[in-house]
């Protein structure tokens, strides 16, 4: 036996100052809702609830949700440019929302105006990439933030089970040429997010900086744009989401025949470590990649 307050060897923890446990939501901006909603019927999500007074959807498969943002009144989706969705918000669960919030508005971070309406829940926000919005969640167990502002669609399962037993596994940020370090210091500031080892890699585009959530239940990727496309000064925007299974070929098999198509090329196809669907509606494309059970 050895006397753990004198154990050489013990690893401390990471830091989790805001008590991170996981996403809550992912939310995309839209003008076309139906058509993204048929996308992500297709790849396994549901939807369970409408927002009581806007026009905003909630999908959900396994753990995950999604919302679709369509209220012509936000000006995300106003912002919309040839009607491609856009992933305008993630939201992380932690132990208190209102000290996250005053923590990281302390730390520098840009608070959004609240603009909830009689009967809806506020919810503490703060800028994040590309115009996105970062929401500070500490409702999901009991008492959810959906049970306020949503109504269930009648007769609808409101737990539909995860196809091929999917889960978040994180999120692709695009940042400009020279930014990955200011990200890095950001997520490490503000959520005690921490890099990962370069030799550590998942999935099949091992590109650019990968960061783990202190939680440890998710990724986030930070992608560079290529040497030769310097000039490319595309804003930085939340890219794709990131999809863990424990079975990729049994997962890509199963949305094959759902109609998910998936790039398949020389370089770039569907194998053990992962895959990627090909871009529907212009932007919208998500990321298999393997994780153990």
């Amino acid at each position: 036996m050895t006397d753990a307050g004198h154990d050489r060897e013990s690893v401390p923890e990471m830091p989790n100052r805001l008590g991170l446990d996981g996403i809550e939501f992912v939310e995309y901006a839209t003008t076309r809702p139906q058509a993204l909603g048929h996308v992500l019927e297709m790849m396994g999500f549901r939807p369970i609830a409408r927002h009581r007074s806007r026009e905003v959807t909630l999908y959900r498969q396994g753990s995950m949700n999604v919302v679709v943002n369509a209220n012509t009144d936000d000006a995300r989706v106003s912002a919309v440019v040839d009607n491609r969705p856009v992933i305008s918000a993630v939201a992380f669960r932690v132990r208190d929302a209102l000290r996250a919030h005053t923590r990281c508005v302390e730390l520098g971070a840009w608070a959004v105006p609240s603009h909830a309406q009689a009967m809806e829940l506020h919810i503490p926000a703060i800028h994040g990439p590309g115009g996105c919005r970062f929401y500070l969640v500490d409702r999901w167990q009991e008492f959810s933030i959906y049970d306020i502002d949503f109504k269930p669609i009648p007769t609808v399962d409101q737990h539909p089970p995860a196809l091929g037993g999917m889960g978040y596994f994180g999120l692709v940020q695009y940042v400009n040429v020279g930014r990955s370090e200011d990200w890095i210091r950001y997520y490490e500031t503000m959520f005690d997010f921490s890099v990962i080892p370069e030799e550590e890699r998942f999935g099949i585009l091992p590109k650019g900086k990968v960061l783990k959530s202190p939680c440890g239940q998710f990724m986030w990727q930070l992608i560079e744009p290529d040497p030769w496309m310097e000039s490319d000064q595309a804003p930085e925007s939340l890219e794709r989401i990131g999809l863990g299974v424990p079975d990729v070929g049994a997962a890509v098999a199963e949305l094959k025949s759902r109609g998910i198509e998936f790039i398949e090329t020389s370089a770039l196809h569907p194998e053990d470590r992962g895959a990627l669907t090909r871009k529907v509606l212009g932007s919208v494309a998500f990321e298999l990649v393997h994780r153990s059970v």
